[in-house]
């Protein structure tokens, strides 16, 4: 392949350092060293410095928090999104925004071709590849993983030695992580073994529930058009806003989980998961859609949750197809705004009280007391109507 300027999504980790080197030996080309800040906690100087020693041309830094939350986050909770049930997507969300910055610094840096240090069993090679297509297929794309014969942390490790790449000398995670404002998540080690618990140790976001406060937290949070707006009367930017969600629900160890999902590729992963600030966003977010949001309206929605979730945990972000459903959700959310109060507590994330002026919930007519706009002799009419099927089934079976 003749390349002429490689993009490379780079971590400073052991992978992506040797990524580094080996594609400036392998394609004799410069290389251009991105990373990009999600919100993981990071050394941003030290993986400047480890960049540039291990040979790039140029690191650049790229802060996407802001975007983050407010053009992948907020959109995808409007639309309620959950995969298999339980997974809030936190990687998935981050991919494509990183894969879309990828392209832009290459357009910037006059590169024709993009790199990622993703293996070939996992999501995320998906999801970055199908970004790079979905916004400039012209460029071409390198995954060392796949084509490299380094298959091995021992192989790495040797490179890395030989070309003088630090190797860490702590004490190796026995974790697979990923970590951005959503979630951080764990796969490997002893987790591979899906009987094994996991080791309180090992969590970093949330404080177990068993240590959580023992009298429970309130908030209120405001939402406009699906999107939360406000905390506690306080309004908000998209970014503060969602950290102190996140700050407020690991206080109260909410946000953990630990799943077998089903990876696009084929095969079945365990992953232990902490979400706090979205676990306790989609559920507030859910509870408000309960009184504004009208019953058919709601049926049509969720019907399309799975597969709207599906796309975004397959890569499929800068579809067609999730970008149709996109406009659907968020047509869903015009009359949700309102207020949802929240009783955090050991782990668990409670709505105690909702209001809006959207409201679809009258009291008059749901009242057990005397009321004037209900006939309640109404309802005999509207039950023999929908049991008719049923008595005609009946007879059929007498009739056998």
């Amino acid at each position: 392949m003749d390349v002429k300027k490689i993009v490379l999504a780079y971590s400073g980790g052991l992978d992506t350092s040797v990524i580094l080197k080996w594609l400036a030996e392998e394609y004799q080309c410069p290389i251009i060293a991105y990373a990009a800040d999600v919100g993981q906690t990071e050394d941003w100087e030290a993986i400047r410095v480890k960049g540039m020693a291990t040979g790039a041309e140029k690191v650049i830094i790229s802060d996407l928090k802001e975007e983050f939350v407010s053009d992948y986050i907020f959109p995808a909770f409007r639309a309620n999104a959950i995969y298999e049930g339980s997974y809030l997507l936190g990687t998935s969300l981050a991919r494509p925004i990183i894969g879309k910055e990828q392209v832009r610094i290459a357009h910037q840096e006059g590169a024709d071709a993009v790199s990622h240090g993703a293996t070939g069993k996992g999501n995320d090679q998906v999801r970055f590849e199908l970004a790079y297509l979905g916004i400039d297929p012209s460029l071409k794309i390198i995954a060392p993983w796949r084509i490299w014969d380094l298959n091995s942390r021992q192989k790495l490790v040797q490179f890395a030695k030989e070309h003088n790449i630090p190797v860490p000398t702590t004490k190796k995670n026995p974790y697979s992580s990923d970590e951005n404002l959503l979630h951080i998540s764990f796969e490997g080690g002893l987790l591979e073994d899906p009987w094994n618990e996991p080791d309180e140790d090992m969590f970093k976001l949330t404080v177990s529930p068993e240590k959580a406060p023992d009298v429970p937290t309130y908030v209120e949070i405001d939402f406009e058009n699906g999107d939360p707006v406000a905390l506690d009367g306080k309004r908000l930017a998209p970014l503060p806003l969602f950290t102190r969600l996140n700050q407020l629900a690991a206080a109260n160890g909410i946000g953990r989980l630990d799943l077998v999902e089903n990876r696009f590729v084929g095969m079945k992963s365990r992953g232990v998961y902490e979400t706090p600030g979205g676990t306790l966003l989609r559920t507030a977010h859910r509870d408000l859609e309960t009184i504004t949001m009208d019953r058919e309206v709601m049926r049509i929605r969720d019907s399309l949750i799975a597969r709207y979730a599906e796309l975004i945990y397959n890569g499929f972000w800068f579809s067609p197809e999730r970008e149709l459903l996109q406009t659907t959700m968020d047509a869903s959310q015009r009359t949700v705004s309102g207020t949802v109060r929240m009783k955090l507590y050991k782990g668990n994330a409670t709505p105690v009280g909702r209001k809006s002026d959207q409201s679809l919930y009258q009291e008059s007519f749901a009242t057990f007391e005397e009321d004037q706009v209900y006939n309640q002799a109404d309802a005999g009419g509207f039950i023999r109507l929908n049991g008719l099927r049923l008595q005609i089934q009946a007879m059929q079976n007498k009739g056998r």
